[in-house]
């Protein structure tokens, strides 16, 4: 049995798939792999375990009778929250243009049906090391960003007690 800590370094993918029986294989198969796979079917249950729960990736069907993954990239594109998250979309018809299209609207990439599951969770498995590698530099950029201002404010005292001696030593 896994602890917390170790729940928490798992990577968490978020598998939207409208066919709920094609949803349950995908997850299993995910999740053999050593992901926690979380599962919606439609745009909105997508959105709500977005915001349930944080995900590492998301894993999405492009194009289902009801269901469109370009839309659900729009969306967490224009999310701040969600922007950064990585987006695999997978497709089984040979639409290229519709494919191209998904990658132009911010998807990470479009992965073809039927796919080799231990090809698809290496690609996912090199999206989320990104994305760690990402947010780890994110933070680092923070931290130095909070270390500038710290600078400057102590180089703004220290300017102004040297004007002040300035001053006692022309007086």
């Amino acid at each position: 049995m896994e602890t917390a800590e170790q729940l928490d370094r798992t990577p968490r993918v978020l598998v939207v798939q409208p066919d709920p029986r094609y949803l349950a294989v995908l997850a299993r198969r995910i999740g053999e792999y050593g992901f926690r796979a979380a599962i919606a079917e439609s745009l909105s249950s997508a959105l709500a375990e977005l915001h349930r729960s944080p995900v590492d990736l998301v894993l999405a069907e492009l194009k289902a009778p009801g269901f469109n993954g370009r839309e659900l990239v729009a969306m967490m594109r224009e999310d701040a929250i969600f922007r950064h998250i990585p987006i695999l979309l997978f497709t089984g018809g040979s639409d290229h243009e519709e494919a191209a299209a998904a990658l132009r609207s911010g998807a990470d990439g479009v992965v073809k049906k039927p796919f080799v599951f231990e090809v698809l969770c290496a690609r996912i498995a090199r999206e989320v090391e990104r994305k760690r590698a990402i947010d780890e530099l994110q933070a680092d950029n923070r931290t130095l960003d909070a270390r500038v201002i710290e600078r400057a404010m102590q180089i703004g005292e220290l300017r102004e007690q040297l004007a002040e001696e300035r001053a006692k030593r022309v007086s």
